[in-house]
């Protein structure tokens, strides 16, 4: 028989609208209780609201402190884990270089080369979801990415799915670490095979957004599969670290952690769709970038030799003694040091030129930074190249080779950095 209608409001913001029926006409005193009841209903409501941001602040806060302990962790192991990996690597390739394809121990000694290459993985992937990998971005086109990676996405997914690829045709470039972009799409290709056991389809598609006032334009490459699907609980935890609902063995839980970690530091962000039965889709969208894109070079042929004078200077013995071997063995004339100190009084002695530097990032006495800036005062004609397992420091003033490394990267890294300097035309004397 009546109907009334009041506001919820709290310091003039609208939460809502109290509604009441009755089953007899309403008097003064009835409106008044309804007038009061009604502030008390919108002072929960407000209260409440309050509390469950504060709960999801809380959340968050406690998963980014939980992030940035393990990334603490990751850097601390990847800085000493890649000194042995990078002695490792060396010797086993030095060690294939020179043997016959047939020679009895060889088995054994690519399978020792295959393992440390799978942990080496694992620790990128530790730094990569901690956002603490060291990139090296350049500008992309993500079709040509997707189709570089082809092949490899294939043989993973293996026979009984089927590969579909939509390329945008007018998709812009990104900036980002290539290797780290292959990675991710690894990754979202492994997750989606791995939610289809009986078989399915992959659909890989590049898109470009328009450009808003928030966030700029944008390019996207979406992975979506048919597969299982995921319940919002499962969906809420994805990304975290060490999380998988596979079985014990069959996963670390650091895949699509890995992927969350690249695409914050690549200055993007990741999007999962999923409900239970109806398939996943991942949506990673990068900034556009301007310039033309990078084509990735084949490295076919063997390094280049050389006869220039290189100072290698890093504190664990093994890897500097790796390192000098295998520049030695390409020509180079190679002096080295343990610590910087030592570096220093090198290169004050030396009474020839020293063409290039290569020191490690982490060292007793000063990082490899600082010992860079110092030697150029002394000579300020030399190169320097960085190398470094872990590092919070990025450094922009010259390359960075990653470890581990091997032979072969180191070689040609070194021959890359004197040809770039050879190329470097000399002023004429004013």
């Amino acid at each position: 028989m009546a109907f009334v209608g009041q506001p919820l409001l709290v310091e003039e913001r609208l939460l809502g609208v109290a509604a009441g029926f009755a089953a007899h006409p309403l008097d003064s005193m009835d409106l008044s209780g309804f007038g009061t009841a009604v502030g008390d209903i919108a002072r929960y409501v407000d209260r409440r609201r309050v509390e469950d941001a504060l709960h999801d602040s809380e959340e968050q806060t406690r998963q980014l402190q939980k992030m940035e302990a393990i990334g603490q962790l990751a850097g601390g192991i990847a800085h000493d884990f890649n000194n042995l990996l990078t002695v490792i690597l060396g010797r086993t390739r030095l060690l294939l270089d020179g043997m016959a394809s047939d020679h009895p121990h060889g088995r054994g000694i690519r399978s020792i080369d295959e393992t440390a290459q799978r942990a080496a993985l694992l620790t990128r992937q530790l730094l990569a979801f901690s956002r603490k990998q060291m990139l090296a971005p350049t500008i992309l086109d993500l079709n040509e990415v997707v189709v570089g990676m082809t092949d490899i996405l294939q043989r993973l997914m293996g026979e009984r799915i089927e590969l579909d690829f939509k390329p945008s045709a007018s998709v812009g470039v990104v900036k980002a670490d290539r290797g780290q972009i292959e990675q991710v799409l690894v990754n979202l290709v492994v997750n989606a095979r791995d939610a289809m056991p009986e078989g399915g389809r992959i659909t890989i598609e590049t898109a470009s957004s328009g450009e808003t006032a928030s966030s700029g334009s944008h390019v996207s490459l979406a992975v979506s599969d048919t597969g299982t699907g995921m319940d919002p609980h499962t969906k809420s935890r994805i990304f975290e670290p060490f999380f998988t609902t596979k079985e014990p063995g069959k996963g670390t839980g650091l895949g699509l952690a890995t992927v969350y970690g690249i695409i914050q530091q690549s200055g993007g962000s990741i999007r999962v769709d999923s409900e239970p039965g109806a398939g996943s889709t991942f949506t990673v969208s990068l900034p556009c970038a301007e310039g033309a894109a990078v084509k990735a070079e084949a490295t076919s042929a063997p390094p280049g030799r050389g006869s220039e004078t290189v100072l290698v200077v890093e504190d664990e013995g093994e890897v500097r003694a790796l390192v000098q071997a295998v520049l030695a063995d390409h020509g180079y004339l190679v002096l080295s040091a343990e610590r910087p100190s030592g570096a220093m009084r090198v290169a004050e002695g030396h009474p020839g030129p020293i063409h290039l530097l290569v020191t490690d990032m982490i060292m007793p006495e000063m990082n490899g930074a600082e010992l860079a800036r110092q030697l150029r005062a002394l000579r300020p004609e030399m190169a320097v190249l960085y190398m470094s397992g872990y590092s919070e420091q990025m450094v922009s003033d010259a390359p960075l080779l990653q470890k581990p490394f091997t032979p072969e990267t180191v070689a040609r890294a070194v021959r890359a950095v004197l040809d770039t300097v050879a190329r470097v035309p000399v002023p004429a004397d004013s």
